[in-house]
């Protein structure tokens, strides 16, 4: 545990995605931290072997589709029993890339159910939870993609739009009830996210940010953006190098910025 750490032993997290990637080493260090974690994913044996590494009887599995608005309510209240819940962490996520016109219609469908839909379905059914939580929250995984929007990436850039929009107009409506609403911003992470094809190409989303020159940022480092983000004041918490960038760019260079965005495919 690193220096300066408070360790509370009361407090509890509901992770989507906790199966891999950023869930997983958010739960990682939460649980490390004292906190009880509630693992939520769609795939069940990857929760089981994050739920392994975890401290012993510091962790619980709940195989939830966060498209599913009922089964959340089943799995908040299996995970909440009578201890309740601190944050809700709207982490589930699909990346799909590619030239828009091209894209089959139905994972354009599915990219929106899975990042947005879900993601309002999380806020919807936590609420409840939040609201008898002092000091608690809603933590959501936007995007990098949601400072500005991405070519060959527009259905996920809308979605981390709409994920960032919706942090912010909640956290507007919620502040007075002392629920605090909160977005992530990481730039690229190196999870199995990045194995979507980009379509029309030989290459998956990894290969082409390498290609592009542009850098991985640690998951480790997100996970203790999320650790400052759930303790934290800011509503944005923004993560890696070429988030950064991107919002200085989006802010203070929007002309070169929209050049260099036309030449990104």
């Amino acid at each position: 545990m690193g220096a300066g750490c408070v360790v509370d032993y009361r407090k509890r997290i509901f992770v989507t995605g906790g199966g891999s990637g950023i869930g997983r080493a958010t739960a990682a260090l939460f649980a490390a931290r004292g906190w009880q974690v509630g693992l939520a994913d769609i795939d069940a044996a990857a929760m089981a072997r994050v739920a392994a590494e975890l401290p012993a009887g510091q962790a619980s599995t709940h195989v939830l589709d966060v498209r599913d608005r009922d089964g959340w309510d089943v799995a908040l209240a299996d995970f909440a029993g009578e201890g309740g819940i601190d944050v809700v962490f709207n982490n589930a996520g699909i990346a799909v890339g590619g030239v828009f016109a091209d894209a089959d219609p139905a994972e354009l469908a599915r990219c929106v159910a899975i990042n947005f839909q879900g993601v309002v379905w999380g806020a919807h059914a936590g609420y409840r939870y939040l609201k008898r939580a002092p000091g608690g929250g809603l933590l959501n995984t936007a995007s990098a993609a949601g400072i500005y929007g991405t070519p060959g990436a527009a259905i996920y850039s809308a979605t981390k739009f709409a994920v960032r929009g919706l942090t912010e107009a909640l956290e507007g409506e919620w502040r007075a009830e002392g629920i605090k609403v909160r977005s992530l911003m990481p730039s690229f992470i190196d999870t199995p996210l990045l194995d979507a094809g980009v379509p029309g190409t030989n290459q998956n989303v990894r290969e082409r940010v390498r290609d592009a020159g542009l850098e991985f940022t640690p998951v480790e480092q997100v996970a203790e953006a999320a650790w400052r983000a759930v303790h934290g004041d800011a509503v944005h918490t923004v993560v890696g190098k070429t988030a950064e960038r991107l919002k200085f760019a989006a802010r203070w260079m929007p002309g070169a910025l929209r050049k260099q965005m036309g030449r990104s495919l």
